[in-house]
């Protein structure tokens, strides 16, 4: 049907949705090339069906805490020209045309190779649809001095973006040098053929209508990607699937799943807070602690003392999760997470509530919009362990708990509903399949 390369940043976030569009693209009749940086490569043997595309990139690891808009500028700089140069040569020795490009939103180098390949270009959108109003909006609230937030105006909501309060923009505590920096770099993509968001037309209409208004493209709603993909893992860490079985073990809906995305850190004293509120929840739990979560340690070395005790049998710490699994599973009645958007879906897809503590990004809109909009999750505002301890019990034990899984359980069937023939989902990739073609057809 015809050829298109893919191509991949190297976040965790960014990756995981990239890998399950190309898995949905090829069984829809597409050849898929996907590029990638050397440094988070993924594992060619969970996806038989993509061939992979190495780029040398030049890092060693992602630092969380450094200049994120200079990492990018350097990563875009580093594959620009030989992602063009490989792309060339392939097209040489295969004599196959490429029907389109399709790159990751932080990839915006990868436009001018379009370009200069004479392809369509069309970017993957890897957020929620609702966090780009409220990153679009940063400049001007920088220039009337409402960023940085002060404190008095956390709690308030935001004129003109609606239910957000102050303390939920992202980056609402970075300097306005950097807003500017990060805001130029995103204008940057500027002429997509289109966009396509991991998201759902009757979860976030309203955004995807300013979008559309917005950016004057056609923008394709096709997820939940997850649910779609052929079911391999993405991830860069090992998962431990010996939690299944122990899982097996435990009674229905009494879990709470706890685990904070790839890049979220924290203090060895919110470490603390956070074991002794799991313990004292008596409620069981799957805690994943990834190596490096606390900085300088090599895993759990900073539990405090007797915690490991107190929760034997009731707790099982691990390194990392297969999370789709795990979310699936009949015990698991609650999903502590960082509301990061892949993980939101994931919980979304199986009706599983959510405890929420965001950490950067559009994951403190996420938050915003799983507790008080969709209301299938609640909003853990600090790290201390009666706070902690009384959210999980309201989610798992209290009646208020039994209203929100109703809730998540009606969004549940409703995105099932939007990947059935007649959907939402299912028309617009029917729709993004036809664009790509006629796309292609328009520039040979």
């Amino acid at each position: 049907m015809g050829h298109l390369v893919l191509v991949a940043s190297p976040f965790q976030g960014h990756m995981t949705p990239m890998l399950q569009l190309g898995s949905v693209l090829h069984s829809k009749g597409f050849s898929i090339t996907l590029a990638h940086t050397k440094l988070n490569s993924p594992d060619p043997s969970n996806h038989p069906e993509i061939e992979f595309l190495s780029l040398d990139d030049n890092f060693l690891a992602i630092d969380a805490s450094a200049n994120f808009t200079k990492f990018l500028e350097v990563l875009n700089d580093n594959c620009r020209l030989q992602l063009q140069d490989r792309l060339n040569r392939k097209i040489q020795e295969a004599k196959e045309d490429m029907t389109a490009i399709i790159h990751d939103n932080i990839m915006y180098s990868v436009e001018e190779v379009a370009r200069n390949l004479n392809v369509p270009s069309i970017v993957l959108r890897s957020s929620s649809a609702s966090y780009m109003p409220a990153f679009l909006a940063l400049p001007k609230l920088h220039a009337q001095g409402q960023l940085p937030v002060q404190d008095y105006m956390r709690e308030k909501i935001v004129p003109e973006l609606y239910p957000l309060r102050y303390k939920d923009l992202p980056f609402n505590s970075t300097s306005t040098k950097v807003i500017k920096e990060m805001f130029a770099q995103s204008e940057i993509i500027r002429t997509p053929s289109a966009i396509i968001w991991n998201t759902m037309e009757f979860l976030e209409n309203s955004a995807l209508t300013k979008l559309r208004e917005h950016y004057k493209v056609p923008i394709f709603a096709i997820g939940p990607l997850n649910e779609t993909a052929r079911y391999t893992s993405t991830s860069f860490l090992k998962e431990d699937t010996n939690c299944i079985s122990w899982l097996d073990k435990q009674a229905p809906r009494s879990v709470i799943y706890v685990s904070l995305g790839s890049l979220a850190t924290m203090e060895e004293h919110e470490l603390a807070e956070t074991a002794w509120g799991l313990a004292n929840s008596n409620q069981p739990f799957l805690w994943v602690v990834r190596p490096g979560s606390v900085k300088g340690s090599e895993w759990i070395e900073f539990l405090p003392e007797g915690f490991v005790d107190e929760v034997r049998g009731r707790g099982l710490v691990l390194k990392w999760a297969p999370q789709k699994q795990v979310l699936a599973h009949s015990a698991v009645g609650g999903f502590w997470s960082h509301c990061g958007w892949n993980s939101t879906l994931e919980s979304i897809s199986q009706g599983v509530p959510m405890i929420c503590r965001p950490f950067l990004g559009d994951q403190f809109v996420n938050c915003r919009y799983l507790s008080y909009v969709w209301r299938v999750g609640l909003e853990l505002e600090y790290l201390e362990r009666r706070v902690i301890m009384t959210v999980i019990r309201r989610l798992l034990v209290d009646e208020e708990g039994e209203e929100i899984r109703k809730r998540a359980n009606n969004v549940k069937e409703k995105a099932k509903y939007c990947l059935c023939k007649g959907g939402s989902s299912f028309n617009s990739l029917n729709n993004l399949v036809e664009f790509i073609l006629a796309s292609y057809s328009n520039f040979t």
